[in-house]
């Protein structure tokens, strides 16, 4: 018997490029479950992506999946994409490990925390304050630029990068500093700036907190402020009446991984990438 994928509807195209389109996986003619493809604006036309592939129980552990999944590979080479990323959730291990055998290598994590019902207090001589609006203009120019240097290290191209850090300020925060939720924090240390932390609602469809940035300057690392700033997150998001807390980070950077298990963060999706062309 054959597998294969049959689009279900028109190519979707936007006036950005972005392309999606729908596809049943079929074995033979018979339907047994349902692909969705799209390119990631976010990144540009080049970076695919496998957003949904569902087989039904009963095609389970027959190889369905696996050969849907380089159909959808190709139809993406077809568009011009060089990458294709996908999301796994936490515990789906039929889908990780096909994932792991197509090739596809773990890039980053969503984690989640559990909030605590007090809010946590910082180390001693620690302190948290808004920031100015002079640091807010420097921070931002500052992670726009390392938010594109992490992707450019990780085989991004600086044209992916710089499109998607670009991309993520105007949809994230669209009136800057002003933006509602979004909470821009400076951690000081013995009435030194030390770090910043920056708390907005998660992105849809997650509920709750979400730290989208956290950095200790370069001179002060190594002395747990960090782990300080992740203490005040949290209260900034208790204070906004919210009972979890969500993160990206790297799966590569494991100081940030343990750092954030110890603090109670669970992984929720594991995102992979594979290399197209």
């Amino acid at each position: 018997m054959t597998t294969t994928i049959r689009p279900t509807e028109p190519l979707q195209q936007g006036a950005d490029g972005a392309k999606s389109r729908t596809y049943d996986v079929c074995v033979n003619s018979r339907r047994v479950g349902a692909i969705r493809l799209a390119t990631d604006p976010r990144f540009g036309a080049g970076m695919g992506r496998i957003e949904e592939l569902r087989i039904e129980e009963a095609d389970r552990g027959r190889g369905r999946g696996t050969v849907a999944a380089l159909a959808a590979e190709e139809v993406l080479r077809g568009w011009g994409c060089a990458q294709v990323r996908l999301s796994v959730p936490e515990g789906a291990g039929p889908a990780l490990r096909m994932a792991t055998a197509l090739g596809y290598q773990e890039r980053s994590r969503t984690m989640v925390k559990q909030l605590p019902g007090a809010a946590p207090q910082l180390p001693a001589g620690c302190q948290g304050r808004p920031m100015r609006a002079d640091e807010f203009d420097q921070w931002q120019r500052a992670d726009r630029e390392n938010f594109a240097q992490s992707w450019i290290a990780r085989g991004v191209t600086e044209a992916q990068a710089r499109a998607k850090a670009d991309a993520e300020h105007r949809a994230l925060l669209p009136d800057g500093a002003a933006t509602a939720g979004a909470h821009f924090l400076v951690l000081e240390a013995a009435g030194c700036a030390v770090g910043t932390v920056w708390v907005s609602p998660a992105p849809p469809p997650a509920q709750g907190a979400y730290v989208y940035d956290v950095r200790v300057a370069d001179e002060h690392r190594g002395r747990g402020h960090g782990r300080a700033l992740m203490l005040l997150a949290e209260q900034v998001a208790l204070a906004e009446g919210q009972d979890t807390l969500g993160l990206h980070v790297f799966a590569d950077n494991t100081p940030a991984l343990r750092l954030y298990e110890s603090l109670g963060y669970r992984a929720t999706r594991r995102h992979h990438f594979k290399q197209l062309l």
